[in-house]
């Protein structure tokens, strides 16, 4: 992950460096010089500017953080935020199937719930079902995308990212000018199903202190792919129906650099999408009516201020509208058509201070405000509003070999309604603390531990969702363990570099939100309990022989998730839903000179579709694998890069979520221009 408040010190620190290396080295060549008596003009050295971005190293966190940046996208030939984040360990992506398929994430077995997901240093939410589907981020202009499971060694962020089990941060791209003030980016996609998605990128520099950047990207697709159905004894093959997607995105971004001490960013956002809900596919049933419209506007800002060497400080703000419609038609609804309509609303402010004491000891401050607001059609709609304060306590000492870290998070939360009742006040403390140490001088061998206690509030739906709401719901509470050991060097001249890291980790979640029948209907309730033990490995290597370069990835996850709930329940420590034993990822790349080639493999387990398990709930595992090329030309005025995929090569038939197929082998192809 892009540490965007160490990044803007970092680099400052590296452009002083090195233009006072630079004019050192010439006085001292002059002085040099004049003293034997040599006659050397002077000359004016032209002005260095370093431009590189400095991103943190994941083998030094104390809490496992996995980053992925936008050299790898291109080198593998990843074209979505979801086939990249498959190839972190300890992520779960759950997708509905089809190209506008609904996406979530979720750490280890936590529940997309417990997930943050946080855009260029701020997080986005939904108050309503929790859920963040990252289907709405278009990855041509993302920068990197980093996991971080725990506490990250960060301290100078804003108070809600201390609020959850861990955070997925997608940083999008900011303007890099080296000898032009202004550069287009045009990118076409197209593919199998109907795929369509071109893209634009603009980037100006307006003078020395200002630049901007927008972006604008158009995706449409039919999505009609085929599959087999098997309905006992009879197969047939069939086509998904409904699973169309039309969206559009714009983003546009300020960024602003007054002078050594201070930076801001504005961004402005908006997406607006149709999509069709497929629905699952049961028995004779493959067609289904479903719509969903989405539309969605944001505008952040972000300011950040160095005082010195000892003090920083840095302020964020951001408002949310974001509407949606739902739409069924079906013979089951008196008038043959039910249609919700949703409007949340999202006022945040976010101030952070870091105070550096000594060269060693970092200590820091957050305080987050914001203001949730839903209302809809559904009748009886309380229209709640949540207002929700976070202060963040965080003390971290680090040197060359060892770094602590410890953090407490304050949080108060209370909820007004218009009708009904509401929830109580809830109030907590959640602590979390992490290390890691370098256990040999002349080896970069680390041993590393974190512990983060957490919890989520229900969401809107949970508390007032018709009649299965439950205002007297508690929250969620999350405990997490992890211990790890990380590796990395360079084993000779041709493997420059090799990393290697292992964590076994152990979870437990308390008082867990599920839906159970009551006397006449069902409700939300706490009543569950789940144990996780699990295990999660990566390995990364870069081998250089001769022209041709390799690039080796591979990650391996084990869980064993467990219901503790019931000891007289038939699924009384049985492996929780859609939660694999076994799954992983791997992938080589040969970069040369002519034409670089990817390969990409992704094998998941077996799964249960309910808690019980037994072989009619079972969903088969699977093994997808990809291929792509790509290559590079660089003209006078324009670099062009082709990039050909053929996705599924096997045409494996799979499900992510039972009885929703999921597209067999497919081909897209891209086409973009610099300018």
């Amino acid at each position: 992950m892009v540490i965007r408040c160490f990044d803007c010190m970092q680099n400052l620190f590296i452009r002083k460096s090195l233009f006072l290396t630079v004019v050192w080295s010439c006085f001292f060549m002059v002085c040099i010089a004049q003293e034997q008596g040599d006659s050397i003009p002077m000359q004016r050295l032209p002005d260095v500017e370093v431009t590189e971005k400095v991103r943190p190293s994941v083998m030094r966190e104390a809490a496992p953080l996995q980053i992925m940046s936008k050299e790898t996208f291109d080198r593998l030939g990843i074209q979505d935020v979801a086939e990249a984040i498959r190839h972190f360990a300890g992520a779960t992506v759950k997708d509905y199937g089809g190209i506008g398929g609904l996406k979530t994430v979720s750490i280890r077995n936590f529940g997309v719930h417990h997930t943050a997901i946080s855009y260029d240093g701020i997080a986005v939410s939904d108050v309503q079902s929790g859920q963040v589907d990252i289907s709405r981020f278009s990855l041509d202009h993302i920068e990197n995308l980093s996991l971080a499971i725990g506490q990250t060694d960060n301290i100078f962020q804003p108070a809600r990212m201390f609020a959850s089990v861990g955070t997925l941060d997608i940083q999008t791209m900011s303007p890099v000018f080296r000898e032009k003030n202004s550069r287009t980016s045009l990118k076409i996609k197209e593919g199998s199903f109907g795929l369509f998605a071109p893209s634009v990128r603009y980037e100006q520099r307006l003078s020395k202190k200002l630049s901007a950047s927008a972006h604008a990207d158009w995706l449409s697709a039919k999505g009609n792919y085929p599959f087999t159905l098997t309905n006992g004894q009879t197969v047939t093959e069939e086509k998904r129906k409904n699973s169309d997607i039309q969206s559009l995105r714009l983003e546009a971004n300020l960024y602003g650099n007054w002078d050594e001490k201070g930076t801001f960013n504005l961004k402005v956002y908006y997406y607006n999408s149709e999509r069709g809900l497929p629905g699952s596919v049961v028995l004779y049933n493959d067609y289904n009516r479903e719509r969903l419209w989405d539309r969605n506007t944001f505008v952040q800002a972000h300011y950040r201020r160095t005082g010195g060497t000892t003090f920083h400080w840095q302020a964020r703000a951001k408002f949310n509208h974001a509407w949606n419609k739902y739409v069924d038609i079906n013979n089951k609804y008196e008038s043959g058509r039910q249609e919700d309509r949703h409007l949340q609303r999202e006022y945040y402010a976010s101030g952070s201070g870091l105070y550096m004491p000594t060269e060693k000891i970092n200590l820091s401050l957050s305080t987050d405000f914001s203001i949730n607001t839903l209302s809809n059609n559904i009748p009886k709609c309380p229209f709640p509003t949540r207002y929700t304060s976070l202060t963040a306590f965080a003390a971290q000492y680090k040197d060359g070999r060892f770094t602590a870290t410890g953090s407490l998070l304050g949080t108060y939360i209370t909820e007004r309604v218009e009708t009904g009742e509401r929830p109580s006040d809830r109030k907590r403390l959640s602590p979390a603390v992490s290390a890691s140490w370098r256990m040999f001088a002349d080896q970069n061998i680390r041993l590393r531990a974190s512990y983060k206690d957490i919890f989520r509030v229900p969401t809107f739906n949970d508390l007032y969702y018709l009649r299965i709401g439950n205002t007297d719901l508690k929250p969620e509470k999350a405990t997490q363990y992890n211990l790890g050991l990380t590796w990395s060097g360079r084993i000779n001249s041709w493997m420059r570099y090799l990393s290697f890291s292992v964590d076994g980790y152990h979870n437990r979640i308390r008082d867990k939100i599920i839906a159970l029948p009551t006397l006449y209907v069902w409700k939300m309730m706490n009543f569950g309990e789940v144990s996780v033990y699990g295990t999660d490995v990566n390995m990364n290597t870069e081998i250089f022989l001769h022209k041709v370069c390799l690039f080796v990835q591979g990650t391996y996850s084990w869980q064993k998730a467990i219901d503790i709930t019931d000891e007289s329940a038939k699924n009384y420590k049985h492996q929780i839903p859609y939660t694999p034993r076994h799954s992983g990822s791997a992938s080589l790349t040969v970069e040369n000179p002519w034409v670089s080639v990817s390969y990409q493999l992704t094998a998941v387990d077996k799964r249960y579709a309910l808690p019980q398990n037994i072989e009619d709930n079972q969903i088969d595992g699977y093994v997808e694998q990809t291929i792509s090329l790509n290559k590079e030309f660089h003209l006078k005025h324009v670099n062009l890069r082709l990039q050909g995929e053929v996705i599924n090569i096997g045409d494996t038939q799979y499900d992510v979520i039972q009885y929703y197929p999921m597209p067999g082998r497919a081909y897209r192809f891209t086409i973009k221009f610099t300018i």
